[in-house]
């Protein structure tokens, strides 16, 4: 079985920053492409952030320059640094990691979400 765990959403005002974690954890032999995505209230979940095991990132239009995603291989943890936030950045994040477990095959797993809220 694996797990994601999410943490570090709150409330932020506009202009500041936020850093999300998250810990992946179970039988996994290696994670490839892990990445984070969001959804506002009445909005499709989209994608934020992507990186591969090797480190190469890919970004919504939206985050770019104000959003760095990064990863601890050894940790199993990936981290989206947040700054400049902004109102449109409030919503649920979450995260999602292509995991090969020991005992079965490369699947895509979520974690449970994160709320971010950014105010005026």
């Amino acid at each position: 079985q694996v797990q994601l765990v999410e943490s570090g959403g709150g409330l932020v005002q506009a202009g500041g920053s936020l850093r999300l974690s998250c810990a992946a954890s179970g039988s996994i032999f290696r994670i490839n492409i892990r990445g984070w995505y969001r959804q506002a209230p009445g909005l499709q979940r989209e994608l934020v952030a992507l990186i591969t095991r090797g480190g190469s990132t890919n970004y919504a239009d939206s985050v770019k320059g104000r959003f760095t995603i990064s990863r601890d291989n050894a940790k199993n943890t990936v981290y989206l640094q947040m700054n400049s936030l902004k109102p449109d950045d409030t919503a649920v994040y979450y995260c999602m990691s292509s995991v090969i477990p020991y005992d079965g095959y490369e699947d895509d797993y979520w974690g449970q979400g994160t709320q971010v809220t950014v105010s005026s």
